[in-house]
């Protein structure tokens, strides 16, 4: 599959995404804030980073990015979208996913490896996870506290759409320690961990991320 990985300005972690595609075993494609185009690709990766330096809020003018125009249209026909840390915030000011990403509660930056439950499995980015499966994947952000009124939070608990939950302890103040959600299609997913940096041994903390980027031919082929 073709999956392209959307650079922003500020975007830090495109080239580890485009990595971590490639690693999982389909052609990565590079697409540019700046250009509608989405080249033909079956899937669209919204790296991390500090997109247009994180100005006004985290996200909130990348949403108006050209190539937003056509990532929210493709999802809303079904397109696989994942928006890892800075692109889960793009996600949710594009409205694409409910909730806002703000300030961690101890408005410190949290970087370390961090243990998550996945608990949706039926989307495409996460078909290579058991239900339940507890994985270590590094978290780094400063703004990661996962809000949403309580109605809505009851909506996606009630309909299964938690994607990832933090385990041992919650980082950053997520209500009901939620650390990825997607939408009712599943086909778009926020999550604020980096799968992109737990892909290989060598690096990071184990290779626990790799099946969002396997994930896609184990739907391919479903």
């Amino acid at each position: 599959m073709k999956v392209g990985v959307v650079t922003f300005p500020g975007s830090l972690d495109d080239v580890d995404a485009r990595r971590a595609v490639s690693i999982g075993g389909h052609e990565a494609v590079a697409l540019w804030h700046g250009d509608e185009d989405l080249r033909g690709v079956d899937a669209v990766v919204l790296p991390g980073g500090f997109s247009y330096g994180d100005y006004l809020r985290c996200g909130a003018i990348s949403r108006f990015a050209p190539v937003m125009a056509s990532v929210i249209e493709a999802a809303g026909k079904g397109m696989p979208v994942l928006g890892i840390c800075n692109g889960f915030q793009i996600l949710c000011e594009s409205h694409l996913l409910p909730g806002a990403l703000i300030r961690n509660d101890h408005r410190t930056f949290v970087c370390r490896d961090q243990r998550l439950r996945i608990e949706r499995v039926d989307t495409p980015w996460t078909s290579a996870y058991a239900a339940g499966a507890e994985v270590t994947i590094v978290l780094k952000n400063g703004e990661g506290g996962f809000v949403a009124d309580e109605p809505t939070l009851d909506r996606l608990e009630g309909e299964g759409l938690v994607v990832a939950r933090y385990l041992e302890g919650n980082p950053n103040g997520s209500l009901r320690d939620i650390a990825g959600i997607s939408n009712e299609r599943g086909n778009v997913v926020g999550l604020m961990p980096h799968p992109e940096h737990a892909v290989e041994d060598l690096t990071g903390p184990g290779t626990d991320g790799l099946g969002f980027f396997t994930s896609l031919v184990e739907q391919a082929f479903a």
